[in-house]
């Protein structure tokens, strides 16, 4: 099962909705696809399409999921990254008004850049991107909180 996490902002975010789409009438995608649109109203035989889906049922569908495609939010990385989940992730754009500003573009570069995901600016290589997938191999996730109460905890030990 795929899963596609659109956040909760208030503007839509169809590009990647009609993208996907395309790529499962072609075959690429097999599996089902189960998405969180948030305010992003989108009608589709070929995905279950979910305005919000309830924290509890989020996390079951995030540990089931063997792919999670997401805008470039933060919680939405972090909380698939952190579950060992393979992440694409596309940020949504300003000059097509899916942000107030383009601040998801460096989002997605960092944590791609880092190794936690794939990331992609255009919404026309999410093909590419799932292929490519199957065989990238992400860098285990650790929050720099959880690096600080190691480094206090040494710290306290060496006392």
């Amino acid at each position: 099962m795929i899963l596609i996490l659109l956040g909760t902002q208030n503007n839509s975010f169809h590009r990647l909705l009609e993208e996907t789409e395309k790529i499962i009438e072609k075959g690429t995608i097999k599996e089902e696809v189960i998405v969180q649109a948030g305010y992003t109203k989108f009608q589709s035989e070929k995905m279950k399409i979910f305005d919000l889906i309830p924290k509890d049922e989020l996390e079951k569908y995030q540990k089931e999921a063997s792919l999670i495609i997401t805008h470039g939010g933060v919680g939405s990385i972090i909380t698939s990254i952190k579950k060992g989940k393979k992440v694409i992730a596309i940020p949504r754009m300003h000059k097509y008004e899916e942000h107030i500003n383009d601040h998801q573009k460096q989002i997605v570069k960092k944590f791609n850049d880092k190794g936690y995901i794939l990331g992609t600016e255009n919404v026309e290589n999410l093909e590419k991107a799932i292929i490519e997938i199957e065989q990238f191999e992400p860098k285990k996730y650790e929050s720099n909180n959880e690096l600080m109460l190691k480094t206090i905890e040494q710290f306290i030990d060496s006392i």
